[in-house]
């Protein structure tokens, strides 16, 4: 089961709001965040931290092929978080890089 998380598609997504939306930054993701609890039968992971600043969010997710990757982010909530986000006056725009798992002490068996 390793082997199919090292070949999934692995993405980090970095950057900061404004003081003043950091709040509705948080509800938007745990909109969606509830949504994709919603998807167990597709196979992907996706977590989302804020720094100490309250206002830097990182987002890791990880995807097994680019079909569940277009389904996740396609979903509603995740497309109006994104607009919300991107209307809101970022501080520092999205930084998006792919990464690659090396290995993990999840189990992910």
């Amino acid at each position: 089961m390793l082997n199919l998380f090292l070949k999934m598609i692995s993405v980090k997504v970095s950057y900061t709001v404004n003081p003043e939306f950091a709040a509705q930054n948080k509800q938007n993701i745990n909109s969606f965040l509830n949504d994709f609890k919603q998807l167990k039968h597709l196979k992907f992971l996706y977590n989302v931290y804020a720094q100490d600043d309250g206002v830097t969010f990182l987002h890791l997710s990880m995807y097994e092929n680019e079909e569940v990757q277009q389904t996740i982010l396609a979903i509603p909530s995740f497309l109006k978080f994104q607009l919300e986000r991107n209307e809101s006056g970022l501080t520092v725009e999205p930084k998006i890089e792919m990464i690659s798992l090396v290995g993990s002490s999840l189990s992910l068996v």
